[in-house]
């Protein structure tokens, strides 16, 4: 079993940038692939971006190409959502979750684990 928590959440006016941290316990951290998703109010949760075992394979929603960076440090047993160049529209509830493949999905229902999210607040 995985347990998440979310980090590093706020407050930030648009143009700003923040960096989200996931961090995992237990000792298989690395064999889950980890994606993020976000939900704002009133909206359905959606997929932001993913990554495999060993970091292959990430991807992103187009919204957010070129803007957000997902990471992960399995020594460290955390992944990261590096988001820069933010917009209002980004605001919502960042979760990370965990599903045992190598290879992460966008597709909620096939993740295993939540964490209980982090909010993102982007000021016009």
């Amino acid at each position: 079993q995985v347990q998440l928590v979310e980090s590093g959440g706020g407050l930030v006016q648009a143009g700003g940038s923040l960096r989200l941290s996931c961090a995992g316990s237990g000792r298989t951290f690395s064999r889950y692939a980890m994606g993020w998703f976000r939900q704002a109010p009133g909206k359905e949760r959606e997929f932001v971006a993913s990554i495999g075992w060993s970091s292959v394979d990430p991807y992103y929603a187009d919204s957010v190409k070129g803007r957000f960076t997902i990471s992960r440090e399995n020594t460290k047993n955390t992944v990261y959502l590096q988001m820069n160049n933010l917009k209002p529209e980004d605001t919502a509830v960042y979760y990370c979750a965990a599903e045992s493949r190598p290879i992460a999905t966008k597709y909620p229902s096939e993740y295993d684990y939540w964490g209980q999210g982090t909010q993102v607040t982007v000021s016009s």
